[in-house]
């Protein structure tokens, strides 16, 4: 009784730790629009606050696995969230928009030390509650990412400078939870290689998942990092409070709403759903992409849509026998985050070159390749509680 209330004592503190950590992301949103303009920036080179980010993050994340079996789970965390600290208060007195960049970046290292080792931490608490484990993760991303854009526009109101102070404060509070809540983790008796996590990659099922995760990523950060650039007339607390809308409907269909759906169709269905009308969302927004309250409510509304999809994905990523807990979220997080690296870049440019209409029309054409992709191996998408329903009844149907 006593492990089981340690156990669950470090789920709720990483799960804390989480919350604040995805708070980070959305708090540039209600601000991006005040940062082009105060740093002579183009919205192009504003969204590259999200690209060198998630770059970073998405690379380092292959070898988060390496560090982690060597040093520890609790040890790793920790660095990652130090350095966050350090380089979200290096941002806020950036006086150029490359400086800002740059310190993004620096920002992504900590974070792919944190939070692929996060996720593996949290499973590794609740041993045999990998689905509840990771629910509480994406509930922790959702809340993280509603709250995030209301601190940031609520700051951002004052100086833009103040979004990033926060974060900072935010994130050494997030360390103090992890350094004294946080019961130590068992490092694992085998120690992951170097490169285990781009070899895990050989792993066909893990790729595919991590393919789709990629091209769903690509539609999930044009709506982070180009829409509040379509939001116009809007201040920045406004922008804040559209983005906290989207993040609720995010976590409730991440906690409640997922699961739910899952028990009365099947994983690959509830999938195809959420991925669908994603799908529908963002072109409704490209349509739109002229009318700033069509926008907020296309952003709103597909949040629920990815709450879905995210739980889902990542406990398909995470339920894989053959490949280590830690090596398998590395491999899945490296390919997941350059979805969201290479978004923002590609959604600038697109509407630089043609119109904001078009940058959401390919969003959705990636989303509409994720869908296909899903279908092609839709033979992944049963998670482990499925597999043995699935043998019961075929044990039931031998026995009559």
């Amino acid at each position: 009784m006593e492990n089981q209330n340690k156990g669950l004592r470090s789920a709720y503190a990483l799960a804390f730790t989480c919350m604040v950590a995805f708070m980070g992301i959305g708090l540039v949103d209600p601000i991006l629009k005040t940062i082009a303009v105060k740093l002579d920036a183009t919205p192009a080179q504003t969204t590259l606050l999200f690209t060198s980010y998630m770059l970073v993050t998405g690379i380092i994340m292959l070898f988060t696995g390496f560090i982690s079996t060597r040093i520890g789970a609790k040890r790793t965390i920790s660095i990652g969230l130090i350095i966050i600290v350090l380089f979200a208060a290096l941002a806020g007195r950036s006086q150029t928009i490359s400086q800002l960049i740059s310190l993004r970046a620096g920002w992504g290292f900590g974070n792919a030390l944190f939070l692929s080792t996060a996720l593996t931490a949290i499973v590794s608490v609740m041993p045999e509650k990998t689905e509840q484990a990771i629910m509480l993760y994406e509930g922790s991303m959702g809340i993280g990412m509603a709250v995030g854009p209301l601190v940031g526009g609520a700051l951002g109101s004052f100086s833009w400078r103040l979004p990033f102070y926060g974060v900072a404060i935010l994130m050494f509070v997030a360390a103090m939870t992890i350094v004294f809540l946080l019961e130590p983790i068992a490092k694992p008796v085998k120690k992951a290689r170097f490169f285990a996590g781009a070899v895990a990659l050989k792993n066909h099922r893990l790729r595919s998942i991590g393919i789709i995760a990629l091209l769903y990523n690509f539609g999930f950060f044009t709506i982070l990092a180009y829409a509040p650039f379509l939001l116009v007339g809007l201040t920045e607390m406004q922008v804040g409070f559209v983005f906290f809308g989207w993040g609720i409907l995010l976590a409730i269909a991440s906690v409640f709403v997922a699961p739910r759906l899952e028990q009365k169709t099947n994983t690959l269905m509830t999938l195809l759903i959420g991925l669908g009308f994603f799908l529908v969302c963002l072109v409704v927004i490209g349509i739109n992409a002229d009318q700033p309250v069509l926008v907020a409510f296309g952003v709103i509304i597909a949040g629920f849509f990815q709450g879905l999809v995210n739980t889902l994905l990542t406990t398909v990523a995470m339920e894989n026998k053959t490949i280590e807990r830690s090596v398998a979220s590395s491999a899945y997080s490296f390919i997941r985050f350059t979805g969201g690296a290479i978004a923002p870049f590609v959604a600038g440019k697109i509407a630089e070159k043609w119109s904001a209409h078009w940058t959401f029309y390919f969003a959705g054409l990636m989303i509409l390749i994720g869908i296909l992709f899903v279908l092609r191996n839709q033979q992944y998408f049963i998670t482990a509680e499925e597999e043995e329903k699935e043998i019961e009844m075929i044990d039931g149907k031998e026995l009559l």
